[in-house]
């Protein structure tokens, strides 16, 4: 606590800190001057009599350093100590960010721990962490799109709306093009002056009334990079394949299927980039990347206010003087 106040205390004229170097010499004179003009019967030897040393004449041997104190406690007035009030200000130039997630049944796969959906949930959990600047939005698509949340700086209920996204709760399928459409919808009148969609998807466009492509147009025409990642190891995956009487999902082997081909076209038409994501790890290191290439623009100014607090130090030493004073002529009276 002592260290965090002495942090913010500054010094206006800290070279008055070299008159402290007078003090020895003062600390000499008054020694010096209080030697001479004790009174005192002298003894050849003062071994006879009992040394005595009350309360008394302990005090006032520390007089003299009552008044060095109060010296010192002077010039630190004369260096002019302020408190520093200090106001941050933060301009901060955002990105709109808007994450277009597939929850196709595929996306339950079990190549990734526990399964893609839980993986990259997590994954695009911290991605957010990264980013307090932005304004970030979610999109879900499976066999048509939905807006989970609106662009928002509210980021823990942007987590909070990322962490229930289910598959099954709306048609089966992949529909790329209703799910970037539902992005580009939101993105499209936002005034920030960089605006990005994060597309993630394990599987081929198979439904929907948009195409891909018309959604890549249309984020061209308003400025959107798009950004794909497609998720799925390669070969053949342990999958949903169909489901029970009860409704559950049945798991199988079957191969991973990506339209690599159409993310990369779409990707680079906006001015995106398509990754590929074979495990957590390369997923990671995929959110890393859009991060460093998507900087957010931050300027941080500091606005400084002060309270000169001479004040304390100039009362404290003048109460130390009144003090020595008081004690010197009353109750600590030497009498001649």
């Amino acid at each position: 606590m002592i260290l965090m106040w002495l942090d913010r205390l500054e010094w206006e004229s800290p070279w008055f800190f070299l008159l402290l170097a007078l003090l020895p010499l003062i600390w000499y004179r008054i020694v010096k001057n209080a030697e001479r003009t004790t009174n005192a019967l002298e003894f050849p030897s003062l071994h006879f009599f009992e040394e005595r040393r009350n309360w008394k004449i302990r005090i006032y041997a520390w007089l003299p350093y009552f008044r060095l104190m109060a010296i010192a406690l002077f010039v630190m007035a004369l260096a002019r100590p302020r408190w520093i009030l200090r106001e941050e200000k933060i301009n901060a130039e955002g990105i709109a960010i808007f994450l277009t997630m597939d929850l196709s049944s595929s996306m339950l796969s079990k190549d990734f721990d526990p399964n893609r959906l839980e993986v990259s949930k997590a994954v695009a959990v911290d991605f957010i962490s990264k980013r307090p600047y932005d304004r970030i939005g979610l999109t879900a698509f499976s066999g048509e799109g939905y807006t989970q949340c609106p662009l928002t700086t509210d980021h823990e209920a942007l987590k909070v709306l990322l962490n229930d996204l289910r598959c099954g709760l709306i048609e089966d399928g992949t529909a790329i093009g209703m799910g970037l459409a539902c992005s580009i919808n939101r993105l499209k009148e936002d005034s920030a002056k960089s605006k990005i969609i994060i597309l993630l998807t394990d599987g081929v466009n198979n439904a929907g009334d948009i195409s891909p492509a018309l959604a890549a147009d249309l984020a061209k025409t308003y400025k959107i990079k798009i950004y794909s990642i497609g998720v799925g190891s390669n070969g053949e995956a342990y999958s949903p394949i169909g489901r029970s009487q009860h409704g559950e999902y049945v798991f199988g082997m079957a191969p991973v299927n990506i339209d690599e081909q159409l993310l990369t076209q779409i990707s680079n038409f906006t001015g995106g980039k398509y990754y590929r994501a074979t495990n957590a790890e390369k997923l990671k290191e995929i959110y890393k990347e859009i991060d460093q290439l998507e900087k957010t623009k931050i300027e941080v100014r500091y606005i400084k206010r002060y309270s000169e607090e001479f004040r304390a130090f100039l009362i404290f030493g003048m109460l130390l003087l009144a003090c020595e004073w008081i004690l010197r002529m009353t109750i600590l009276r030497i009498l001649p």
